[in-house]
């Protein structure tokens, strides 16, 4: 029972069936705290804590980085909604 937990978690948020409102959210956590997050919307990693600032200082300076992560709205996100959202959403 003793010891840390460090989790990530990417989340894929949106609400029209065209999915042009989609937003990717990458947030990385440790001990149930957000750290730090990815957010397609900014753009950008966003610090929420005193190590989470510092890694989101040093993953926004690596544009290989930020391409990657903006690339996983259509790779990851839009890819996924279009093979599971048809299955839940046209049941009636």
């Amino acid at each position: 029972a003793d010891g840390y937990y460090e989790y990530t978690m990417a989340e894929c948020v949106y609400s029209t069936s065209d999915y042009s409102d989609m937003v990717y959210l990458r947030s990385f956590s440790f001990n149930k705290v957000v750290d730090v997050q990815f957010n397609s919307s900014v753009g950008k990693f966003v610090g929420y804590t005193e190590e989470g600032v510092k890694y989101a200082e040093n993953w926004n300076k690596d544009q290989a980085i930020i391409q990657q992560m903006k690339a996983d709205v259509d790779r990851f996100c839009r890819h996924n909604a279009q093979l599971w959202d048809p299955a839940v959403r046209d049941k009636t």
